[in-house]
């Protein structure tokens, strides 16, 4: 599933996520699951048609990644996989951040993140030109609904309704790496 905020220059897109890395750090290794939230920027392409055609939209880059992870195979609301990314160079994350607040209460954690682009656009070194004028403030508007629909998506990733592993894997086919997610 993927949920979208669009505001200016600046959207949010949230979706559940199934992974397995097949090159894992130490104490990382199996399955996790959850939800991923990227802060991105959004472009406008001009229309390719009428005043009345659909308006192209692309979501593009990402500025900054929360991934509220848990082990498969481990007590739900552990939370043990729980990171952010600071910075994004590109398409690339850079290394998984852990924080105490997040792995707390991740939701109130990313409610006061998103309320403040301005700094996470300082942490992630990203020109804060980049933003539109009015993003910070709409998106700090919308935090609070974003972290709902977070929430949400968390609990039905625990109830075993989302971030589920590929076809085949319940058969019980070994899985080395997989990404089931739009992000």
């Amino acid at each position: 599933m993927l949920y979208a905020w669009g505001f200016e220059r600046v959207g949010v897109v949230a979706g559940d996520l199934y992974f397995v890395d097949p090159d894992p750090a130490p104490g990382q290794e199996g399955a996790e699951r959850g939800v991923r939230l990227e802060v991105r920027l959004l472009e406008r392409p001009p229309l390719t048609g009428s005043i009345y055609a659909a308006q192209p939209i692309v979501i593009d880059r990402p500025i900054w990644r929360a991934d509220l992870l848990e082990t498969v195979d481990g007590p739900i609301g552990s939370h043990d996989r729980t990171h952010h990314h600071p910075n994004v160079r590109g398409w690339e994350p850079g290394k998984r951040q852990f924080d105490e607040g997040l792995s707390e209460d991740p939701i109130r954690w990313l409610t006061d993140k998103l309320d403040d682009l301005p700094g996470l656009m300082r942490s992630a070194e990203i020109d804060a030109d980049l933003a539109g004028a009015d993003d910070a403030r709409q998106l700090a508007v919308a935090a609070p609904a974003i972290a709902s629909a977070v929430a949400e998506l968390l609990a039905r990733v625990r109830a075993g309704e989302l971030a589920r592993p590929p076809e085949g894997a319940e058969a019980g086919d070994a899985i080395t790496d997989a990404r089931v997610s739009w992000l």
